[in-house]
């Protein structure tokens, strides 16, 4: 396909279109401004001393050494901070337990990274040296990362004001799931994990905060997905008004959830800042954040499928454990609850019945990292069909469409709880079949396994919930907000609640914008991430930027127009009067008026229509009815190695519908993304804890994070079936690839390994664990 950069005239319509993005050049010429690129004047940097165990007690820090050091200016322990408020968790469930995770840790520690001091100093490196010189009295205690074992009656408690390392039970049910496995002819379990995974954002967090003594106000850059909701959690933290923060969000280098977030380090920033009436920089280490920046995952479920003789499945029963971590971030105990939410899948059964333990451990906590709950539960999903597909000897294909959701029942009610919008299940199976040559495939595996060759076919279909989302449903509202600006000069300014970090809206709402206005794409500037700038926002998550964002964006685009409507009609003095292409005009008399003609005289306001003031800015709240519900298949083909348990990707396969696509190629970018990490889960990543809480896999060097050469040639299409939840149409496609490939691949390497008797394997699929496989000749 041909891409372009811009628009050769005003009428050619950009949505639809492969634009390149605008935000790039900054990005690829190193010209772009991250929080460690802010230097301020008299700027002082922190360092902060860490627990190195998973669970101790603290018996006394002495920090005398590291004040006594040239350059440190200051050093705080929990002791100074007791008064800023916890880190703040935004979720509410019937009889959670909520730990009070202070800034600096009191008067124990319960995981490896947690915070005990803090040292200012004039260079980054004095205050790394001076860290070193605090000496912290430990009385080491038990410690549990296991959440099985944590379980247990005799497991040492994270948290023993509780009793336990229970922090909640979430029971869901729906349909009567005791007469679908009675009457059921086949029933099919399995214990299926979801490993912790380690975000690595190639950007590490980072905040610098800044204490203006005379206004009596304080300034705070953080690399967040969410600055308003920041503003508003840390100056409680805090005990200031909300005005006297602004947060300013500059570029961000990845995020993947692990952003969505606010961490004790950005009110203790502010927090020192304010005392030492100094400029103060933190930027975190890779080892500080995969110690203390959210896990991802982290499940043990226990799945049970009932289905008839002829493939029709009737229910479903499950048992998911959630490894929490220590305490709870802003939405770990949300994270879960969206498995269970989507544990009918694309399928339409109505007999679900799901019993949700969130369990205590000493790790660091667990929260959104992308997909957040919807990888969990469509990885186990679409493994148990895939058993129930072997149990019966049925092609795995022939088994998902015969239980889809069929097209005339939508919107469709499942047993969840949740309406599905929109959906052709079958299209993209169909498509992917046909791209990959399905049943030929099959005819080669046979020739394959008559020659002893391990070659395997995966199959996955996945439905997210996306666009989060209706305000009831969320923690902290789930509208998004968009101030729409012609300039004087007809330029175009729009201010997005949104706060987009990669996934390109300042190009697709410029699209949409150029669209609407009939304005060039380089007419029209985005703005986000500034709280003093930006009207109120919720932010970016939950693939809701462009369908909730953008439909935010698409109102306030339809009042400006009916604005420049009436200029126009008063500038023509007729009513017949249609704004289209940049322009005003009249087809009765046949002259226009160009929108910088309007624009100019709406600000100039010498004459302005009935009950219209002057200037053209418009501001939209938007509410969505419903979240949206993307969906897609993907097929991976690989072969293994004998000899050495590797596994060669041969194909991959994804046809992902996300609704009306704005920018094909973005989308392609973003399905690309998601792929690369699923497999990353599937193949290599995995979190390690001893049993004493160290974090084995605590760098680079220990967590195998994949790389380019590792990747296969991801072969991506898409069907397009609109959602009727917004006026564009969309759906959402941040997190569709990651849903969708994890268990493709995993179905396709046991599919090789089925000759052997090997039913199931569990993340990450390495060479050594699939040559053992081999080898023993049986799961």
């Amino acid at each position: 396909m041909s891409t372009i950069s811009v628009p050769s005239t005003k009428t050619e319509k950009l949505v639809g279109k492969r634009v390149r993005r605008k935000e790039d050049p900054r990005l690829l010429t190193g010209t772009a401004t991250y929080v460690e690129d802010l230097k301020l004047p008299d700027l002082h940097h922190a360092a902060i001393v860490r627990s190195p165990h998973g669970a101790a007690r603290i018996n006394r820090i002495d920090t005398s050494a590291a004040k006594a050091l040239p350059g440190v200016v200051a050093v705080f322990t929990g002791a100074d901070v007791r008064d800023i408020g916890g880190v703040p968790c935004g979720v509410t469930l019937p009889g959670l337990k909520v730990p009070k995770h202070h800034v600096l840790a009191q008067n124990r520690v319960y995981y490896v990274g947690h915070a005990v001091a803090v040292v200012v100093a004039t260079d980054r490196y004095i205050a790394r040296d001076a860290a070193d010189l605090i000496e912290v009295d430990y009385d080491p205690t038990p410690a549990v990362t296991d959440p099985e074992k944590a379980m247990a009656e005799s497991s040492p408690v994270v948290h023993p004001d509780f009793g336990s390392n229970i922090a909640f039970v979430y029971e869901q049910a729906g349909g009567d799931v005791d007469t679908a496995f009675a009457e059921a002819d086949v029933v099919v379990k399995q214990r299926i994990t979801s490993q912790r995974l380690i975000p690595t954002a190639l950007e590490t967090r980072g905040v610098v905060a800044q204490w203006h003594k005379g206004e009596r106000h304080i300034t705070l850059w953080s690399s967040t997905q969410i600055p308003h909701l920041m503003r508003s959690l840390v100056a409680g933290m805090l005990g200031i008004a909300e005005n006297d923060l602004r947060v300013i969000t500059p570029e961000v280098g990845g995020g993947f959830g692990s952003k969505l977030n606010v961490y004790a380090e950005e009110a203790l920033i502010a927090w020192v800042a304010m005392n030492i009436g100094k400029p103060v920089k933190w930027i975190e280490s890779r080892r500080e954040n995969y110690m203390c920046t959210i896990h991802g995952r982290g499940h043990v479920d226990y799945y049970e499928l009932a289905a008839k003789r002829d493939g029709t499945i009737t229910g479903m029963r499950v048992k998911l454990i959630q490894d929490l971590g220590a305490y709870h971030q802003l939405l770990t105990p949300l994270i879960p609850v969206l498995s269970v939410l989507m544990l009918p899948g694309l399928y339409r059964f109505r007999n679900v019945k799901a019993e949700l333990v969130g369990v205590f451990t000493n790790a660091v906590p667990t929260d959104a990292y992308r997909g957040a709950g919807r990888p969990e539960a469509t990885h186990a999903i679409e493994r148990i069909v895939d058993m129930l597909a072997a149990e019966l000897k049925m092609d795995p294909l022939e088994l998902r469409l015969k239980n889809f959701i069929k097209n005339e029942e939508f919107p469709f009610s499942t047993a969840t709880g949740l309406l599905y919008d929109s959906g052709n299940y079958s299209a993209p199976v169909f498509k992917a079949a046909e791209i990959v040559g399905y049943k030929k495939l099959r005819e080669e595996q046979k020739a394959a396994r008559a020659e002893g060759r391990l070659m395997g076919i995966g199959v996955s279909t996945y439905g997210e919930v996306c666009a989060m989302g209706p305000s009831a449903a969320m923690p902290a509202g789930g509208w998004e907000s968009a101030t729409v600006r012609v300039e004087p000069s007809g330029k175009v300014t729009v201010l997005t609640g949104t706060s987009p970090h990669g996934q390109g809206e300042e190009t697709t709402f410029a699209q949409i914008v150029a669209d609407e206005l009939g304005v060039s794409l380089d007419d029209v500037r985005i703005v986000h991430g500034d709280t003093a700038v930006v009207q109120y926002g919720i932010g970016t998550f939950g693939s809701r930027n462009t369908a909730v964002g953008g439909a935010a964006l698409y109102e306030a685009l339809q009042e400006v127009k009916a604005k420049l409507t009436r200029f126009g009609a008063m500038m023509l003095q007729t009513d017949d009067v249609l704004y289209e292409n940049g322009c005003c005009h009249s087809p009765s008399n046949g002259k226009q008026v160009t929108l910088q003609q309007i624009s100019g005289q709406a600000y100039l306001a010498t004459k302005l229509p009935p009950q219209t003031e002057p200037g053209i800015s418009v501001t939209k709240f938007w509410e969505p009815p419903n979240f949206t519900f993307p969906f897609g298949a993907h097929i991976c083909v690989t072969e293994v190695d004998r000899d050495t348990g590797h596994i060669d990707i041969k194909r991959y396969v994804c046809v992902d519908d996300c609704g009306k696509l704005i920018n094909p190629l973005l989308v392609a970018g973003q399905v690309h993304g998601g792929v690369a990490q699923g497999l990353g889960q599937a193949l290599w990543e995995q979190a390690v804890y001893d049993d004493s809480g160290q974090l084995i896999t605590g760098e680079l060097t220990d967590y195998a994070v994949p790389k380019a050469t590792m990747m296969p040639w991801i072969e991506s299409e898409h069907t397009e079936t609109p959602s009727p939840v917004n006026p564009l149409g969309v759906k959402g496609v941040g997190e569709a690839g990651t849903i969708g490939c994890s268990p493709a691949m995993v179905n396709s390497v046991v599919d090789a390994l089925s000759p052997l008797g090997v039913k199931h394997i569990d993340m990450p699929l390495t060479s050594e664990k699939i040559w053992k496989l081999i080898h023993a000749g049986v799961n």
